[in-house]
């Protein structure tokens, strides 16, 4: 399922966000934070605090998930979400699994990238351009611009993202870890972004300015992540408060997580055939590639089951012509396609 602007965009309850439908313009129209299924107490009271930046937060959730989709369009498991459910990506969400935590993570760096490019277009009074630049200009350069206010952004994520992460269990260490990996990945790739002025092109003055990277890095960064995700185990132990459970690297001769990496503690289910225990919805039907030996190949995404073949015919725009001055004319051919399926 393509997520779209009129399709629910929040994560599943069981997670760290929750933004019901009716939110998906809330940039155009008044916010009742009583009315957003899902929010704990703590996130209910940051909602009216600060309910000007609430359409940042629910935009990079948005965000987030539209990323998902991108990074596992391949995959069996293609972060599909569900119209008219809470929970949005089904009981995926309820084991803690690699998939959980690279949702967790992404959601959360949609919500700080999100939050944070809102304040540098001034859509925001509480929030704006970071005037602590650092470090003094370099040869050749000044700053000058809006430098990115990427903290910020990373502080209204942990404030809300966080907010029902605060159980003395497993999961919420889990997910308390995986969303600062998210965040993370924005601060560690912030870069200057400099823009030269002058006479005729010349770059007689240079001014920079902090900016993010584009999300699709982070995305690709956090993808990375999730395929060396490291396995944990849960230890209890008690303390003052009580049973408390933590998380322990369960091989002792790998590379001990850092808090940039992802890490979980259940396996995956293998998404080959729809289950509604574990949220699979199976692989048939699903477009595969036939020359590839990769995860998107037909052998692997179709679970051995084989595959179909048929033709499709698309009209695309050929034999295009460039017009002095200054337009651009095509004519429509239809291509005949090879599209396979899965069994």
């Amino acid at each position: 399922m393509i997520f779209t602007d009129c399709d629910i965009y929040r994560l599943d309850v069981t997670g760290s966000l929750a933004l019901g439908q009716q939110y998906s313009s809330l940039g155009s129209q008044p916010i009742l934070c009583g009315s957003i299924p899902g929010l704990v107490p703590k996130q209910l009271r940051f909602c009216r605090n600060y309910i000007e930046i609430m359409p940042s937060v629910a935009e990079g959730v948005k965000l987030g998930i539209q990323e998902c989709q991108h990074q596992f369009r391949g995959r069996r498991w293609n972060c599909t979400t569900i119209k008219d459910n809470l929970a949005i990506f089904g009981p995926v969400l309820d084991k803690a699994t690699r998939e959980s935590a690279f949702v967790h993570a992404i959601a959360s760096a949609g919500v700080a990238f999100a939050v944070t490019r809102s304040c540098a277009e001034g859509t925001s009074t509480m929030c704006g351009c970071d005037s602590h630049h650092k470090g003094p200009p370099g040869e050749g350069w000044k700053w000058g611009g809006c430098s990115e206010d990427a903290e910020f952004g990373v502080l209204v994520s942990r404030e809300f993202a966080d907010a029902r992460e605060n159980r003395p269990d497993a999961r919420s260490a889990m997910n308390r870890h995986n969303n600062e990996a998210g965040r993370m990945t924005i601060l560690e790739n912030m870069h200057l972004r400099c823009k030269c002025h002058g006479l005729s092109g010349s770059c007689e003055v240079k001014t920079c300015w902090w900016a993010q990277p584009d999300f699709r890095l982070l995305g690709d960064y956090l993808k990375d992540k999730y395929d060396s995700a490291s396995e944990m185990v849960v230890e209890k132990h008690r303390e003052s408060r009580g049973w408390v459970e933590t998380l322990r690297a369960k091989y002792a001769f790998f590379k001990h997580p850092t808090e940039r990496d992802l890490v979980y503690y259940e396996g995956s289910p293998n998404f080959c055939e729809p289950n509604p225990e574990t949220g699979s919805f199976g692989t048939r039907d699903r477009a595969c590639n036939v020359s590839s030996h990769g995860i998107e190949g037909c052998d692997l995404l179709c679970c051995g089951r084989g595959h179909n073949t048929r033709t499709e015919k698309r009209k695309e725009k050929c034999h295009c012509i460039f017009h002095w001055c200054c337009y651009v004319s095509c004519q429509e051919c239809v291509r005949v396609y090879d599209v396979h399926t899965c069994k």
